[in-house]
């Protein structure tokens, strides 16, 4: 796949124009207060890291020679699926889910020794990169150490461990968290690697599954030791009380039905409306295409976008919120990667690496697509059907996006989006040649514009 951009060189627009044809989501004030945002979170992108399927290896060493690809691509913060030693009673598959811990204060061995984490994560800072680990509060694997204390567990009838209730997750057991002692030695593994091995936060798993005060506790305890980074896998407002950043999950739902043709890009419209009210204006959202749940069991990305794919990465890189890419994506992730077993990435030819690094690039260095309040309002213009056209703005930062998933071409008249039809000032991307300077731009079926200034 290939891009286009012209730089236009004669002067810049300014901010502060009157959209006629379009909708500003409206902002409130929100009863939730969201917490104070380490600083360099404010233009940071995120990308979701598989050890086990990143390489061949599988190992901390083999992902680390490929820091310097990720941060020429723009990567800024890694965010590590978890770590630690998988249980081995009621294991799923021959290798397990991440997400069934044995040992918080280790690493699995198949990745690697701690002395082999500590180097990737020394290597990323030395990079620019941040490094965010996952975190399974909720449950452990049944052999865990802390099953010496039952009394740190929920028990069911029969005084037995049990799985959380409502799922069908056999190889954990529910922790309780009325229990103090458990929660201290919860907080406890927690300060253990930001202290000790200088990671940057947590993506924490099932967040809404946990109570609130303890993500609060853990908060303010992680705090002191340095400012971090946290990620919920829950997109409550309340969330925003201990969390920097939330899932946009009904986002990525509805984006998924939107390329289906079950839905049109007017209800994308009526969801930003709902969501600027609903959540505080600091509060971060995750957006995304893909992840290794979405991945691993809802289908691939060319399997759940077909041929406009790369107009939902455009729109995921550029609406309101922090993108997330998945390990692979920049190299057509186009396998369902087995969870509980070995099944590496097909690298292939990297052929999405330039359409990705012009994304994050611009989601560094363009303040109007910066994170939550650093970022710049959000315009959603009328289009026709099968079209979704918006511009973000922040004082002389702008950016305006056009996406066709239509099957015939549109012709955007740039006048009518207060772009100046002379070709003054701005950038155009595309995925496809632009033209010289002229009122229009043909936007081909399956194809997207975005224009932003210098």
């Amino acid at each position: 796949m290939k891009f286009y951009s012209r730089s236009l060189l004669i002067l810049t627009l300014t901010a502060g124009l009157f959209f006629s044809a379009c909708n500003q989501p409206e902002k409130k004030a929100q009863s939730v207060e969201g917490i104070q945002h380490v600083e360099w979170s404010q233009n940071a992108n995120i990308y979701e890291v598989n050890i086990r399927q990143y390489s061949e290896e599988g190992t901390f060493n083999a992902f680390r020679e490929d820091l310097p690809r990720l941060e020429a691509m723009g990567v800024k913060i890694l965010w590590l699926m978890p770590i630690h030693p998988i249980g081995e009673e009621n294991r799923k598959g021959p290798l397990g889910s991440y997400y069934s811990v044995q040992d918080y204060k280790a690493v699995n061995p198949n990745f690697g020794t701690e002395e082999d984490f500590r180097a990737l994560v020394d290597e990323a800072h030395a990079l620019g990169m941040k490094v965010i680990i996952d975190w399974v509060a909720n449950h452990t694997a049944w052999d865990s150490p802390w099953t010496e204390n039952p009394e740190w567990y929920e028990l069911n009838e029969e005084g037995n461990f049990m799985p959380p209730r409502g799922t069908d997750w056999t190889d954990v057991i529910q922790l309780n968290f009325e229990n103090q002692e458990m929660r201290a030695a919860m907080v406890d593994a927690m300060e253990y690697w930001v202290r000790d091995f200088d990671i940057d936060g947590y993506r924490c798993d099932v967040a809404g599954m946990v109570p609130l005060d303890f993500w609060k506790d853990a908060r303010a305890s992680l705090d002191e030791i340095k400012p971090v980074f946290m990620l919920a896998e829950d997109e409550g407002p309340q969330m925003h009380e201990a969390f920097d950043m939330t899932y946009a999950w009904t986002y990525a739902h509805l984006i998924r039905e939107i390329a289906a043709g079950n839905e049109g890009f007017e209800a994308l419209d009526s969801l930003m409306e709902v969501e600027a009210t609903k959540f505080p204006e600091s509060a971060y959202r995750m957006y995304f295409t893909s992840n290794h749940d979405e991945n691993s069991w809802n289908g691939t990305d060319p399997g759940m976008y077909g041929e406009n794919f790369e107009n939902f990465a455009v729109l995921s890189a550029t609406i309101d919120g922090m993108p997330l890419i998945y390990n692979g994506q920049e190299s057509v992730l186009d396998k369902q990667l087995e969870f509980f077993e070995k099944d590496e990435i097909e690298w292939k030819e990297y052929e999405l690496t330039q359409f990705y690094t012009m994304l994050l690039q611009l989601n560094e260095e363009n303040e109007a697509l910066w994170n939550g309040q650093y970022g710049g309002d959000l315009s959603i213009y009328n289009s026709p059907e099968e079209t979704f056209a918006y511009r973000r703005d922040k004082g002389d930062d702008w950016v305006f996006v056009y996406l066709n998933n239509g099957d015939e071409s549109i012709n955007v008249p740039l006048d009518e989006y207060d772009i100046p039809a002379d070709a003054s000032g701005y950038q155009i991307y595309s995925d496809q040649l632009p033209p010289e300077a002229t009122n229009y731009y043909e936007v081909l079926p399956n194809s997207w514009l975005l224009i932003a200034n210098e």
